[in-house]
C-alpha cells in the first residue's frame, strides 16, 4: 500500500467546555476507513446516551475522499458542519470527532450553536495536539568497515534516522528515509562511497512529527 503524508490528532482523547450552561465535551480520533469512524461514533452514542445531541464529522482518505457531518437533531448546519470545516481547516485526514452536549437551559441560537460547535474541536485539537505522519522508507547501506566511521557521522548530521547498525562480514546501517528523498539520499550514499556502497529499499511505515497549533 502506497503511503502519503498527513496531519490528523496525535492521540485519541477529550476536552470539555462549558458555554452558557451547556456541557460540550468533543472526543477526537484516528479513523483510516468510514466503518472505524462510524463504530466510534456509535461507541459515544452508547456512553452518552442520556446527551441531548451526539454530534459527529469525519474526514478519511488521501484526498478526504470521504467527509460526513452530522447535527444529531440540532438544527440543520449547525453543528456537524462547523465540526467538520474545523478538521477540514487545519487540513486534517484519518480523523473522526464528536462533540457530546448536555443542554443547561441557555438557547444559543444559530450563529451561537455553529460557533460553540466550532469553537468545541478548536479547542480539543489545540488540547490532544497534531501531529504529522510522515512516510519514511528503510534503505540497508551494506559497506566495508572502513567506511562506517565517515557514513554515522554523516548520518547523524542528517534528519535521516539510523535504525540499526549490524556488524556482520560487512557492516549494515539500516537508516529510515523520508520517502521523498530516497532517489537522492541514494546519489548522495553513492558518491559519499565512490560507489561502493550496496543499497537496498525495503520496507515503508509512518514516522510521527508534532505540530504546533
Amino acid at each position: 500500500m502506497t503511503l502519503f503524508n498527513y496531519y490528523t490528532v496525535k492521540e485519541n482523547g477529550f476536552h470539555e467546555i462549558i458555554i452558557q450552561k451547556s456541557r460540550f465535551i468533543t472526543y477526537l480520533a484516528r479513523a483510516t476507513s468510514e466503518k472505524e469512524a462510524q463504530g466510534f461514533i456509535a461507541d459515544l452514542k452508547k456512553k452518552h446516551h442520556d446527551a441531548n445531541h451526539n454530534c459527529s464529522a469525519y474526514v478519511i482518505g488521501e484526498r478526504n475522499e470521504i467527509q460526513k457531518a452530522n447535527d444529531d437533531g440540532e438544527p440543520s448546519g449547525t453543528a456537524g458542519v462547523p465540526m467538520l470545516e474545523v478538521l477540514k481547516k487545519r487540513n486534517l485526514r484519518n480523523t473522526v470527532v464528536v462533540v457530546t452536549r448536555y443542554f443547561g437551559g441557555i438557547k444559543l441560537g444559530g450563529g451561537g450553536l455553529i460557533r460553540a460547535y466550532g469553537t468545541s474541536v478548536s479547542e480539543a485539537l489545540n488540547a490532544v495536539g497534531i501531529i504529522e505522519r510522515v512516510a519514511h522508507d528503510l534503505v540497508e547501506v551494506t559497506v566495508d568497515y572502513t567506511w562506517l566511521g565517515k557514513l554515522e557521522n554523516e548520518l547523524r548530521a542528517t534528519p535521516h534516522i539510523i535504525e540499526q547498525i549490524h556488524y556482520l562480514d560487512h557492516v549494515k546501517i539500516d537508516v529510515w528515509v523520508e520517502e521523498k528523498d530516497v532517489p537522492s539520499f541514494i546519489d548522495w550514499m553513492t558518491n559519499l562511497t565512490n560507489g561502493q556502497a550496496v543499497l537496498k529499499k525495503t520496507v515503508s511505515r509512518y514516522i510521527e512529527r508534532d505540530i504546533q497549533p
